[in-house]
């Protein structure tokens, strides 16, 4: 028996040798991660990486999409060091976010896999501040003299002063005008003026908007005009119209676009503008997976612009008057018109000009015919649209009402420069019988009030009446206090 336990045990022994080791987990990889800038101006770069020390990189998983920025590319560096004789490389993959506007961003906890460490970050807040103001020393003249003035400011301090020599200025074609559709018009004509970029499509990636929310009320402001109706066009627009300027394609940004209705014949004048943009240098010589490009500023100006105005023909004979290209329209609520039955009438005008100066026509006194409104409804479109007043009619006569002779509307055209009449065209013809007006019942007939009136007592009343009531009942309410005043003092006594 004791021979069986001794050849057992000499049968382990023999097996264990040849038994598999236990694996051994590798060391943790010396990985850091490399935090951004607690604060950086609004044309300043974000950026967020990690750190590998001695080691190679492998893998690791997508940078964060973090809120308030826009991921512009990533860089790669390798640092080689020596220690005791033997070399390393160290590698840093940096992701660069651009912020899309000023304040205080918060960046959410998130997660960094690399060569299978994880690495946490997040919780902090950045503070995304304005742009340092351009440098008025770095002003350029244009070649041409009479071209608009350009300045151009580089952000090197921002970028920690890269080599200007490894970037190129490449040329745009962009310009910034005040656009005024006719450069003449009447008193009263609307004219659509616009502050519009221009923007040929393949200088898309060299320009950028800078600060267009404060750039853009200073810009309003001016183009206010204190002699004109002022009527808002549609809002500033980031996608941009194609259009043909000088027979070139371009891409046209809408800043502001309003339309004027000159009150007086003092001529609207529009003054130069600036517009700061962010112009791009780029690379000589382009690296992928890196932003090529270096951010400036470069200001675009506009030259001013005035619209003159001329005063309507026989203004003073003819008065205040709508003006524009105006239509009329009307319209009844029947096609038979019965004495004493009321119907609907309903006159407009539609076309373009400023609705606001057509005002409802006046009716003059017809015998046999009640007027009651207008009750007024405007439909208004840019630069015009429709106005309709409508009215309720009560014909006391028959035969024909002349709609065209009691009403009408005086305009002044001024495509032909010329006066023009709207009349109605409708001539409703009322038929029946005049209706005889029936008089008023006397009060003294009507059964209830005939009696009531006759018994009623006709002694006149003092007009003070109601004076002398209050009088009284103030007196009596002063005696009421004092006899409960006198009966709580006795009451007090007692006890």
């Amino acid at each position: 028996m004791a021979g069986l336990w001794w050849l057992l045990g000499l049968s382990t022994a023999v097996a264990q040798p040849g038994a598999p080791k236990p694996a051994t987990s590798p060391a943790p990889a010396d990985v850091e991660l490399v935090p951004g800038p607690a604060t950086l101006p609004v044309t300043g770069v974000f950026t967020l990486g990690f750190r590998l020390g001695g080691g190679t990189l492998e893998k690791y998983s997508d940078f964060p999409e973090l809120d308030g920025f826009k991921k512009a590319g990533k860089t790669r560096t390798n640092t080689v060091r020596t220690v005791q004789g033997r070399r390393f490389v160290d590698v840093t993959i940096t992701q660069r976010y651009v912020p899309y506007g000023e304040g205080d961003v918060v960046i959410k906890p998130f997660q960094l896999t690399v060569n299978g460490v994880v690495l946490r970050g997040g919780g902090s807040t950045v503070h995304v501040g304005p742009a340092p103001a351009p440098n008025p020393g770095t002003i350029t003249k244009p070649a041409n003299p009479t071209a608009p003035l350009q300045a151009v400011a580089d952000l090197d301090k921002m970028f920690g002063k890269p080599k200007a020599a490894l970037y190129q200025d490449v040329p745009d074609h962009a310009f910034l005008a005040v656009v005024a559709e006719q450069p003449r018009v009447f008193v009263g004509e609307g004219v659509r003026v616009g502050l519009y970029f221009y923007l040929k499509p393949e200088d898309q990636a060299l320009l950028d908007f800078h600060d267009f929310n404060d750039q853009l009320p200073p810009l309003l402001h001016e183009l206010h005009q204190p002699t004109a109706w002022q009527e808002p066009g549609p809002e500033a627009s980031v996608t941009p119209d194609t259009v043909r300027h000088q027979g070139q394609r371009y891409l046209r940004f809408r800043l502001a676009e309003n339309i004027y209705y000159p009150l007086t014949t003092q001529p609207l004048r529009f003054p130069p503008l600036a517009l700061t943009m962010v112009k791009f240098k780029v690379l000589k010589k382009p690296e992928p997976g890196q932003d090529n490009r270096l951010a400036g500023y470069k200001t675009y100006y506009a030259p001013g612009a005035q619209v003159q105005v001329q005063a309507l023909p026989e203004a003073d004979q003819r008065g205040a008057v709508p003006v524009g290209n105006f239509r009329m329209r009307e319209a009844a609520s029947r096609t038979r018109f019965r004495v004493g039955e009321s119907f609907t009438y309903i006159f407009g005008v539609e076309g373009s000009g400023n609705l606001a100066a057509v005002l409802a026509p006046s009716w003059p006194a017809w015998p046999g015919l009640e007027v009651f409104g207008p009750e007024v409804k405007e439909q208004p479109t840019p630069g015009g649209g429709r106005k309709l007043f409508r009215y309720r009619l009560v014909a006391r006569r028959p035969g024909v009402l002349p709609l065209d002779s009691l009403i009408r509307l005086v305009v002044f055209n001024p495509a032909t420069a010329r006066y023009d009449t709207l009349r109605p065209q409708l001539r409703p013809n009322v038929e029946g019988v005049a209706a005889t007006p029936t008089a008023l019942p006397k009060p003294e007939d009507d059964p209830f009030y005939g009696p009531a009136l006759a018994n009623a007592d006709d002694t006149l009343q003092s007009v003070d009446v109601y004076r002398d009531v209050r009088h009284y009942a103030d007196w009596l309410l002063i005696g009421l206090a004092g006899l409960a005043g006198f009966g709580w003092w006795r009451a007090g006594r007692r006890a």
